[in-house]
C-alpha cells in the first residue's frame, strides 16, 4: 500500500537543502493558475522568500496562466515566478483545455528533477506544504510520487469540503481500483513527482488528471512508488455544487477508460437540469495528452530517449 510519511511536522528547509545539493537534484514548484489574483501572489511569494532566498531548495518557480483574465500574471511576475500562458507552450501539439493540459505543458517548462504543483487558489499557503512533499522524494529513490492529504473545511465548517472526492473518487477506487483505495485524497492538487516518471504516463486534459496520475504510476512503477503525506488544513475556495458533477463525470470516465470500458461506451456529454426542468447538455473534457517522453520537442530539450 502507498507509504505515508508521520504525523504532521515541518522539515527542515536547510537541512532538505543541503540534502538535495548532496543528491545534486533540482526543483521546479508550479501553479496552474487561472484567474487567480487574490491568491497566486502570497503563494509565489512566500515560496520564493522561505525556500530560495533563505535556503536553496527550490530552484524555480513557475507559473501556468490558463487564459485569466484578471491580474494573476502580473502578481506571480511580481513576486517572482516565471510566467507561461499555457497557449503558448509547445505550439505545434494540439491546444487542449483544461487543467491537467496545463500541468502536462508545465513538464515542458519546468526544468526541476522534481516538480511540485500546487493549487493557486489555496489561501492558507505555508512552505511545509513544499517540504513536506519533497521529502519522501529525497529520503527514498523508490518514491516517484507523493500525494498530500488535508483536512477540507467547507463554508466556514471544519471538514465537509472535498465532495468529489466523497462522492465520486473514493467510491469508484474502492469498485475498480482497491489497491489505491487508501490513498486519502486522490484528487489532491498538492503533489510532487520525479521528472523521470511524471514525462512516462499521459496526461488527462481535465479534472481527471490527478486521478489518472495515480492509477497510471502503480500501474507503471507498483503502489509503493506512491507516498502520502499530511499538511494539516487546506483551505481554498469551494465551487458551487452544480459545477461538481461535470468535474465528477471527469472522474468517473478516465476511470473506466482505465479499467477497460469500451471507449464508444464512454459519454462526453453529462446532462443537467435547470431551475424548469430543461436538460442542459454540458460537455466534459476527457481527451488525454500523451507522455510527454513522446514529444520531439520534449526529448530534443531535455537530451532524453524514447524508450519502450
Amino acid at each position: 500500500m502507498a507509504r505515508s510519511t508521520p504525523p504532521l511536522g515541518s522539515p527542515d528547509p536547510r537541512l532538505l537543502a543541503e540534502h538535495k545539493a548532496e543528491l545534486g537534484m533540482t526543483i521546479s514548484v508550479c501553479l496552474p493558475a487561472r484567474d487567480e489574483e487574490g491568491t497566486v501572489g502570497q503563494i509565489v511569494g512566500s515560496v520564493r522568500r522561505r525556500l530560495v532566498d533563505r535556503v536553496h531548495l527550490v530552484d524555480e518557480i513557475v507559473v501556468m496562466d490558463d487564459g485569466s483574465t484578471d491580474s494573476t500574471a502580473e502578481f506571480a511576475e511580481e513576486e517572482g515566478a516565471q510566467v507561461h500562458r499555457v497557449a503558448d507552450v509547445l505550439p505545434g501539439c494540439p491546444a487542449g483545455s483544461g487543467k491537467g493540459n496545463a500541468l502536462w505543458r508545465s513538464i515542458y517548462v519546468t526544468t526541476g528533477d522534481i516538480v511540485v504543483w500546487i493549487d493557486a487558489d489555496v489561501r492558507n499557503f505555508r512552505p511545509h506544504f513544499v517540504t513536506r512533499l519533497v521529502e519522501p522524494l529525497l529520503a527514498d529513490a523508490g518514491i516517484a510520487l507523493v500525494k498530500a492529504y488535508y483536512r477540507r473545511p467547507l463554508h466556514d465548517q471544519p471538514t465537509g469540503g472535498g465532495r468529489v472526492t466523497e462522492l465520486m473518487a473514493r467510491p469508484v477506487l474502492s469498485a475498480l481500483f482497491p489497491q489505491l483505495s487508501r490513498i486519502v485524497q486522490p484528487l489532491s492538487g498538492e503533489y510532487a513527482g520525479r521528472r523521470a516518471a511524471l514525462e512516462s504516463v499521459p496526461f488527462v486534459e481535465g479534472w481527471g488528471v490527478e486521478i489518472a496520475l495515480l492509477i497510471d504510476i502503480a500501474d507503471r512503477l507498483g503502489i509503493d512508488a506512491i507516498a502520502q503525506c499530511d499538511l494539516g488544513a487546506r483551505e481554498h475556495r469551494n465551487r458551487p455544487l452544480a459545477e461538481l458533477s461535470a468535474q465528477a463525470m471527469e472522474v468517473l470516465v478516465t476511470c473506466l477508460r482505465r479499467a477497460g470500458f469500451a471507449e464508444e461506451r464512454l459519454g462526453v456529454t453529462l446532462t443537467r437540469f435547470g431551475v424548469d426542468h430543461d436538460p442542459v447538455e454540458v460537455p466534459v473534457e476527457v481527451r488525454e495528452n500523451p507522455p510527454m517522453l513522446t514529444v520531439p520537442e520534449y526529448r530534443a530539450k531535455f537530451d532524453r530517449k524514447l524508450t519502450a
